[in-house]
């Protein structure tokens, strides 16, 4: 493991911390990240990739879900009292993916093994090319925004300049993911998009990953917001295609 360097250091090349207990597979998701320049970090226990995910600040983590010290889903939320990095959760079977899914424990994908090391390569890659909407450490902008640039859908107010929500004046806590598919549908309210749109919008054109992610990601935006999916406020579903913002003001 190497030292955490200073983190007022130039923040490139981009760094991935990769948690995961089975030594053979974790030195051979390093070895191709390394391959696309990634700066690699490699740890087996879930206490002490916490608290190199706080001094070492990487933008990625690829975190396994069977962890000795502390397990994958205490390792996220616990990640992401103090970080919105994004996050790719691996798991050993099915049952284990539809249970975190269900869980919503904040990360950003789900990856089943057995997996192929070019194609977890390929999703970090895409997800440090995603378009912010924002300024950010990685990616780029989609939006201009105006200075205080605040969408209102009745009594949710989305802050995109400051990437805050809040629900009759209460902070709502979103993670980078879920804020971004908030704001690309609260800035065109009215508007229906389908899945692969925002696919497009938020995890940018060279997103390898699955369209349900999308499902998964509004389904932990609505709990989080209190909005009933059997009869939505603010997030309508569009039967067939996507989803869409009921109208603001």
């Amino acid at each position: 493991m190497s030292l955490a360097p200073d983190s007022n250091e130039p923040r490139t090349p981009s760094r991935v911390l990769v948690v995961e207990d089975e030594a053979p597979l974790a030195t051979l998701v390093a070895s191709y990240l390394r391959r696309e320049a990634f700066d690699v970090n490699v740890v087996g226990d879930g206490r002490v990739a916490i608290e190199l995910a706080r001094t070492w600040l990487p933008d990625v983590i690829v975190l396994d879900l069977g962890l000795p010290g502390a397990d994958g889903i205490e390792v996220c939320r616990s990640v992401r009292t103090f970080s919105d990095c994004y996050i790719i959760m691996l798991t050993a079977r099915v049952e284990e993916l539809d249970t975190l899914v269900g869980l919503g424990v904040g990360a950003d994908d789900y990856v089943a093994k057995p997996f192929s090391p070019r194609e977890l390569t390929a999703r970090v890659k895409a997800m440090m090319r995603r378009p912010r909407l924002s300024g950010g450490s990685a990616g780029t902008e989609i939006a201009v925004l105006a200075p205080n640039d605040v969408r209102e859908v009745g009594d949710l107010h989305v802050d995109l300049t400051r990437r805050e929500v809040r629900r009759g004046g209460e902070v709502v806590e979103l993670t980078r993911t879920e804020f971004d598919v908030l704001a690309v549908l609260v800035a065109q309210p009215r508007r229906a998009f389908s899945r692969s749109q925002l696919l497009t919008e938020v995890w940018g054109p060279d997103w390898v990953g699955d369209a349900h992610l999308v499902d998964v990601h509004l389904g932990h935006i609505r709990r989080k917001i209190g909005d009933d999916a059997s009869a939505p406020v603010f997030i309508q579903s569009v039967r067939g295609y996507g989803y869409r913002m009921g109208p603001g003001r």
